[in-house]
């Protein structure tokens, strides 16, 4: 992902200067990330999830704009102290990389007048799971993208949720509005990378397109042209999500998720766990948002 983020910022997004890149196990300009962070103007995150929290809280110390990728924190107690040393700050640094916010298609459909929405179906399918994609990563690691984009395309937060099953799993949930949220995670569907949604109101309705273009894959068997992981799928949104960025520390107001929003989604994932072996609806609660985030 890093090297894609720094492909990014090279060759396509304008107004930005690659200046230096670290990285323990590769030949990079530095090998101790708090040196960079010190020898640049903006950082982005890229790194392992367990640094994401340590290396975000020193980009806010070091008072440098910083784009992190998901999840802000392995944990949501790691997440909630970046959190705070922002509100502490007075000051928003932090954009966390939940790029599917500037993926053209959710943007159609939250731009779409259906009327107030009544219903959002989600489907987050991956070709093949890593062998270290082990408990309640389908969660923790997956289903935070549909908690985010729920939260960002409903402007609601989520009071309940429940699993059935393990891959598949359909995770359902509900908001404070009362509008239900269903969401398939399969990490083994085989036959590629395939993220859905259909928003449902009370005018109308608005999904988006399926591929259309056919191939055969290596059994003989014909389906439509999905890739087999989220970087093509998602490859306008990095950009987007990237120029909006470098926009964004260029005018002082970052854009997209904000460590907030970071925090949510992780701990929302958190409270949903539970309910992975027990089947129970889980009563869903966050605390009281920091004024500085309110919009």
């Amino acid at each position: 992902m890093g090297a894609d983020h720094a492909r990014l910022l090279r060759d396509e997004v304008r107004g930005a200067y690659l200046a230096a890149t670290c990285d323990p196990v590769r030949d990079c300009t530095h090998s101790d990330p708090l040196e960079l962070i010190h020898a640049v103007d903006a950082v982005v995150i890229a790194s392992p999830d367990a640094t994401h929290a340590g290396l975000a809280l020193a980009c806010i110390a070091a008072g440098k704009p910083v784009l992190c990728e998901k999840p802000l924190g392995a944990t949501s107690a790691e997440a909630w102290e970046v959190v705070q040393a922002e509100t502490t700050l007075g000051r928003r640094l932090v954009q966390v990389g939940y790029m599917r916010r500037f993926d053209p298609a959710y943007l159609a459909m939250k731009a779409c007048d259906i009327g107030p929405p009544a219903l959002l179906h989600n489907i987050h399918r991956n070709a093949q799971a890593p062998d270290w994609f082990t408990g309640a990563m389908p969660i923790t690691n997956s289903l935070v993208h549909e908690i985010d984009i729920s939260r960002w395309m409903l402007d609601d937060e989520i009071t309940e949720a429940r699993v059935v099953g393990q891959d598949p799993m359909l995770v359902t949930m509900r908001t404070a509005k009362g509008v239900l949220i269903s969401t398939e995670v399969f990490m083994n569907a085989a036959y590629g990378y395939h993220v859905h949604a259909e928003l449902v109101g009370r005018r109308g309705t608005v999904a988006m397109a399926q591929p259309t273009r056919i191939v055969t894959n290596r059994e003989g068997h014909h389906g439509h042209g999905y890739p087999m992981n989220w970087v093509p799928r998602f490859a306008e949104a990095y950009r987007a999500q990237m120029t909006a960025f470098v926009a964004g520390v260029a005018s002082g107001v970052l854009p997209g998720a904000t460590a907030w929003d970071g925090y949510a989604a992780t701990a929302i994932a958190e409270q949903i766990i539970p309910g992975l072996a027990s089947g129970l609806a889980q009563t869903i609660s966050l605390p009281a948002k920091p004024s500085l985030y309110e919009a």
